[in-house]
C-alpha cells in the first residue's frame, strides 16, 4: 500500500539501522542478501509470535502458526516423528516445520532450534524437558555371529566379544544391566567399530560382525526379520527415556506447546511405539 519510492527510502533506512545491505540490486531485479533473508525469516516469526501474544491478551482462541525448528535422531526422526509431523500438519494448517536430523546433541539456543526430541540425556541444565516415554536397549547379533563365537549368558561375557560402540552416550564403552535381584551389572566393552550413527552399527551386526547395544526402535525391524537375535535377556537394561526438550528462557509459543501436548498424548494411547520388537 506504498509506493515504490516510499518503500525504496524505508529499506534503506533499516538497512542504514542494521548497518548492513538488506537487498541485492540491479537495473533488472532486487533479491535478499543473506542478511536480508536471515531477518526477514526471523521477523515474519516474531510477528506471528505477537499476533499470537495479541490473541492470548483478547483471550482469544490462539490458533497454532508459523514455524516450528525442530531437531532429533536420524532414526526416531524418520520413523517416529515423521508420522507424528504428517498428523499434526493435516490439523494444523498455518503451521511449518524446519525439521534437522542429527544424532548428536544440538546446542538449542545457540543453533536456534524451538524443540528438540530427545532419547537418553536431555543436554544443559538450561532446557526444560517434557517427558513422552521410555524406550529399551537391545543387546543382539546376527545369527552367523552367535554360530561362529556363541551367544553370552551373563553380562560379563560380553568382554571376551566383538562389541560395537556408539559415539553419543557417555560413557560410551560401558554397558549397564539389571539382574533378576535388581543388582546393576556394568559391563566393559570393546570391539572393532564405533560410530555415530545407530543404523549403521545395526546393519554391521546383522552382518554378522560383532554385538550392538542399540535402542529397540532401532533394532526392531532387523528382529522380527530374524537378522538380529536378542541376547542376555535374563538381564535387563535400564530404560531409557524419551524426551520433548525445549529452552527455558523461551517463551514456549502456542504452535510448540500445542505439539509438545500432541506428542504427550500420541505416545501415552501408543500412537507412537518405541518398543518395536
Amino acid at each position: 500500500g506504498v509506493s515504490t519510492s516510499a518503500a525504496s527510502r524505508q529499506v534503506a533506512d533499516l538497512e542504514a539501522h542494521l548497518q548492513t545491505r538488506l537487498l541485492n540490486r540491479t537495473t533488472r531485479r532486487v533479491s535478499l542478501t543473506e542478511s536480508g533473508r536471515a531477518f526477514y525469516e526471523r521477523v515474519v516469526q516474531l510477528l506471528a509470535d505477537l499476533e499470537e501474544a495479541e490473541q492470548e491478551a483478547a483471550r482469544a482462541a490462539v490458533v497454532p502458526r508459523g514455524t516450528i525448528r525442530l531437531t532429533t535422531s536420524v532414526n526416531f526422526g524418520v520413523r517416529h516423528l515423521a508420522p507424528a509431523v504428517a498428523e499434526f500438519l493435516a490439523a494444523h494448517g498455518e503451521v511449518r516445520f524446519d525439521v534437522s536430523l542429527s544424532d548428536r546433541v544440538v546446542d538449542l539456543v545457540e543453533e536456534g532450534f524451538d524443540l528438540a526430541v530427545r532419547v537418553g540425556a536431555i543436554g544443559s541444565d538450561n532446557l526444560v524437558a517434557r517427558k513422552l516415554g521410555e524406550t529399551r536397549l537391545v543387546p543382539c547379533a546376527a545369527p552367523a555371529y552367535l554360530a561362529a563365537h556363541g551367544a553370552p549368558q551373563i553380562p560379563e561375557d560380553l568382554e571376551k566379544h566383538n562389541c560395537f560402540t556408539y559415539e553419543y552416550v557417555t560413557p560410551r564403552n560401558v554397558w549397564r544391566f539389571r539382574d533378576a535381584s535388581g543388582a546393576e551389572r556394568a559391563v566393559r566393552v570393546a570391539g572393532t567399530l564405533h560410530s555415530n550413527n545407530g543404523d549403521l552399527l545395526a546393519e554391521v551386526a546383522a552382518r554378522g560382525a560383532g554385538i550392538t547395544f542399540e535402542p529397540a526402535f532401532i533394532v526392531g525391524p532387523e528382529v522380527r526379520a530374524g537378522r538380529l537375535v536378542p541376547l542376555l535377556q535374563d538381564f535387563t537394561p535400564p530404560p531409557v527415556p524419551i524426551y520433548a526438550v525445549y529452552p527455558s528462557r523461551k517463551h514456549l509459543s502456542a504452535k510448540v506447546r500445542r505439539f509438545v501436548e500432541f506428542l504427550v498424548e500420541r505416545f501415552a494411547h501408543g500412537q507412537d511405539r518405541s518398543e518395536e520388537h
